[in-house]
């Protein structure tokens, strides 16, 4: 299941930066993937794209953005659910170049 951030976001940007994905972007910010860049989630709020969000799977035991958000807007996103299984396949396709077990 893809992450996401509630409009409890005090837009601090702690998670910004712990993201192995990329996956988190500032309110108004357009976001890539794969060379195309598409309009923001969120004008207002720091936001997660589902397409790269893995829970840091492959990358971490716990999702780091909910481990530094202060306010504990980093929730599982219902509308994108997703087993272990499919995001280990997610962050292979998002790093080719190294190995995840």
């Amino acid at each position: 299941m893809a992450l996401m951030i509630t409009e409890e976001c005090i837009n601090c940007g702690a998670c910004e930066p712990e993201c192995p994905n990329e996956a988190i972007y500032e309110g108004g910010v357009p976001w890539e993937l794969n060379g195309e860049t598409h309009d923001p989630i969120s004008d207002d709020i720091y936001y997660i794209v589902p397409e790269k969000c893995t829970e840091c799977v492959g990358h971490y035991d716990e999702s780091q953005c909910v481990s530094v958000c202060p306010v504990d807007c980093c929730v599982p996103d219902p509308k994108h659910q997703e087993d272990h299984a499919t995001l280990l396949e997610k962050v292979r396709k998002l790093h080719p170049d190294q190995k995840f077990d």
